[in-house]
């Protein structure tokens, strides 16, 4: 086994930072629509988290905003004149639209690509997919976007491959990394790679919710598996359970979460809950690996607990005496119930025995915690050494992009300010210093 860590890659919360609720089937966001945000606690409660987890050893890492407002969608659809007017005309007449163009949800990288590490892949590269997200029109534009930033931060071809999105149809709709996992010995070694969708395009047969989208399908895990060369005995694909898609659990992370050799999850998560971690269990052993389920009982934490707390999109990470801490939002310690099970998680002598909970309250109200909040990349040290170095977080960056936010960023956003020409004047200007401040020059530029 070769020596590997994993690396988490926030997202930073960006400047336009606002609730548009634009995600149907996301509880939280739907619930706070048109609410006014606070960007610069939303970037500082973020940032708080990266340094935090930097300090305790934890190799961490930072994504860049995406750029807005996206004038190339509010232009594709008919808005013309100066950038001022096409705000102006899109707030007036399409106010929903104008929203989309300054969607927040990059932050959530989560949901930027699906990550392979060099050990699982047929070449021995890592590999990453881009998400195409076509099941939202406000992240439907982003792929291009996550496409040029992980190839500028993952630049050398000798270790890395970034893919294209898949295509743009129903058939291949793709969330990234918020439905994928990896069980494993070790970051280093070679794992089993667990991909969950929810629907499959091609089988009428199977499965779907009937009240949200189910937004990942088959087709495109199976797709993804391909495009990495994964081998079929160490991939195994399980259906979430539609019932919990229309609970609110509009992604796998929202109800699982697996690290190591641990699937942290709750009983409803999957459509067969038996036959699904009975072929982790078969994967895990064909490698000599041993596998821990730690199932969360309904009766413990029902389920609309679990969505309501985001329990389980929280980040599993092992410590150094290969032990887990587990980083959790802090609506999981104002939740009776779910307090009430993690205090008896960590005395439970099982494989996590430390807690660590973060206000995170601008993620959560527009929909996301500590998972969604960052892509996983496990790498040796040649491959982190040969990704771009100005990502990586430490005290000097941490203090660097800090005094950014409070030179840029507005403490309170509200609907109607979206269609202020100097909101867009103010996000671009600060978004071009950033790319130099991560030593990524010209990153904005289409």
């Amino acid at each position: 086994m070769r020596a590997a860590r994993e690396f988490n890659f926030d997202g930073l919360v960006g400047p336009s930072h606002n609730y548009a609720g634009l995600s149907f089937g996301n509880v939280a966001s739907f619930d706070n629509v048109k609410s006014a945000s606070n960007p610069r606690l939303a970037a500082l409660q973020g940032l708080a988290k990266m340094h935090a987890l930097a300090q305790r050893g934890f190799a961490q890492a930072v994504l860049p905003p995406q750029g807005r407002p996206n004038f190339a969608l509010l232009r594709s659809v008919g808005f013309t004149g100066s950038d001022a007017d096409v705000l102006a005309k899109a707030h007036r007449d399409a106010p929903v639209i104008l929203a989309s163009a300054y969607s927040a949800a990059p932050m959530w990288t989560a949901n930027a690509a699906t990550v392979s590490p060099s050990a699982d892949t047929a070449d021995g590269r890592v590999h990453f997919t881009t998400a195409n997200l076509n099941c939202k029109l406000h992240r439907s534009y982003e792929h291009a976007q996550t496409t040029r930033t992980l190839r500028a931060v993952f630049a050398n071809p000798q270790h890395f491959m970034v893919h294209e999105a898949l295509p743009a149809t129903p058939a291949f709709g793709d969330e990234g990394a918020a439905n994928h996992g990896r069980l494993c010995a070790g970051h280093g070694a070679a794992g089993v790679e667990m991909f969950v969708y929810g629907r499959a395009e091609f089988d009428s047969a199977a499965a779907a919710p009937k009240r949200y989208p189910a937004r990942q399908t088959r087709e495109a895990s199976e797709a993804v598996v391909r495009l990495h060369g994964l081998q079929p005995a160490r991939t195994v694909l399980l259906q979430q359970d539609p019932a919990v898609i229309d609970a609110g659990v509009f992604h796998n992370d929202v109800i699982s979460v697996a690290n190591g050799n641990v699937l942290f999850y709750h009983e409803q998560a999957f459509l067969d809950e038996a036959a699904s971690v009975q072929k982790l269990h078969q994967a895990m052993h064909a490698l000599g690996a041993e596998f821990i389920p730690l199932r969360v009982a309904a009766s413990a934490v029902p389920l609309a607990d679990a969505v309501r707390s985001y329990l389980f999109n929280s980040q599993l990470i092992t410590k150094a005496d290969g032990k887990m801490v587990l980083v959790v939002p802090q609506e999981c310690e104002e939740n009776p119930a779910v307090a009430r099970y993690l205090q008896e998680l960590i005395a439970s002598g099982g494989p996590v025995d430390e807690l660590l909970s973060f206000d995170l309250r601008q993620s959560m109200r527009n929909g996301g915690g500590p998972a969604c909040l960052r892509l996983r990349v496990a790498l040796t040290d040649i491959e982190a050494r040969a990704m771009r170095q100005g990502v990586v977080m430490d005290d000097d960056l941490y203090v660097c992009l800090v005094n950014w936010v409070g030179r840029h960023y507005r403490d309170r956003l509200a609907p109607d300010d979206l269609a202020d020409p100097q909101l867009a004047i103010e996000v671009q200007a600060a978004l071009e210093e950033l790319s130099l401040i991560l030593g990524l020059p010209g990153l904005y530029k289409s």
